[in-house]
């Protein structure tokens, strides 16, 4: 039986990865901070299934220990100050966990097993201001963002060990992807559980920042099985995940309305100051300047053919399969706590 541990394990992505290693027969570790009070987060259906290890980013000595207790063959570092807009509020937290964090986790590989093989959490957020369009592997990285920033140390990190130390470590560069256990702070989750509130009349209106920003959106379901992928490969490498499409926020808004049955009036359309067209009952979402990034990142746009190919890996959800399971769970879990 294999061995992996998961840092981050209680977020969206680590609780899908933890539930494929388990129907793949591993024995599953994850490590999470302690809290005032227990909070599972997207495990908590696997709680009793799963070895949890309390340990911090920031501080070696516990990923060392988490090391030991696990014995782990596959790590996988998903653990991360993982929103955006934060960075630019925590700019030096944002370092301490997604960059430094990083090295910390690589030596108490080093240390403990160096065997072990070891897959870093990269992020197209690193392309930020892109310099080609797709963006794949050989795509030069100029970031935009304390996130983007901390996560392309974290990358190179991944790489320098693999080829100072000959250590199995793979940085997977995944592009935006989302799904039900999506936080209510990323723009997608915001924009799905807005449409279910304000189809059930619950709220009237949604603010929005760069509704002209493109981004490739893919299942998180999809990709943590990518990030598997990689560590079965016989060398390790790095690999761009994603769609190879791209949409707007205002089309992703548009859709998940859609879902719901109502069609999107946009500002300066004729509605009222509420933003509800008062002839047709449609909703309006407005942009609010105060959402807009200090540095904006208008496309992104990934390659995933070298995953295609030497991986065998293939995306199975699409964007409007996408976008119908967030807004159908949002739609859920908004009438259980209303009681509709």
């Amino acid at each position: 039986m294999k061995r992996a541990l998961i840092t981050g394990i209680t977020g969206q992505d680590g609780s899908y990865l933890a539930e494929l290693l388990l129907e793949k027969g591993y024995e599953v570790y994850g490590i999470w901070r302690r809290k005032a009070t227990v909070d599972y987060g997207n495990i908590e259906h696997l709680k009793d299934k799963v070895h949890l290890i309390y340990a911090d980013m920031t501080d070696a000595v516990s990923l060392i220990a988490a090391m030991k207790i696990s014995q782990a063959d596959e790590v996988y570092n998903l653990a991360a100050q993982s929103f955006v807009k934060t960075s630019w509020d925590t700019p030096i937290g944002t370092a301490d966990i997604d960059a430094l964090g990083v090295t910390n986790m690589l030596e108490a590989i080093k240390i403990v097993k160096p065997e072990a093989r070891f897959y870093q959490a990269s992020t197209s957020e690193m392309f930020g201001k892109v310099q080609a369009i797709p963006q794949n592997e050989e795509t030069p990285f100029y970031p935009r963002s304390p996130y983007g920033v901390a996560k392309l140390y974290g990358h190179w990190i991944t790489k320098n060990y693999r080829e100072s130390y000959d250590m199995f470590a793979c940085s997977g560069i995944l592009f935006n992807h989302e799904s039900e256990r999506r936080g209510l702070e990323f723009v997608t989750r915001k924009i799905t559980h807005a449409a279910v509130m304000i189809s059930l009349g619950l709220q009237d209106h949604l603010e929005l920042g760069n509704l002209d920003a493109k981004r490739d959106w893919g299942h998180s379901k999809d990709y943590v099985r990518a990030m598997w992928l990689m560590l079965q490969a016989d060398k390790p490498d790095d690999y761009v995940i994603a769609t190879n499409e791209t949409r707007t926020v205002r089309e992703f808004a548009d859709t998940a309305f859609r879902h719901v049955g109502i069609e999107l009036k946009w500002e300066g359309e004729g509605v009222d100051e509420k933003g509800i067209d008062v002839k047709t009952g449609k909703v309006l979402v407005s942009v609010n300047p105060e959402f807009f990034r200090p540095a904006e990142v208008e496309l992104l746009l990934g390659d995933p053919a070298k995953a295609e190919k030497k991986l065998g890996w293939k995306r199975e959800i699409d964007f409007n399969e996408l976008v119908k399971r967030m807004v159908e769970n949002d739609l859920k879990i908004v009438k259980e706590e209303n009681g509709l």
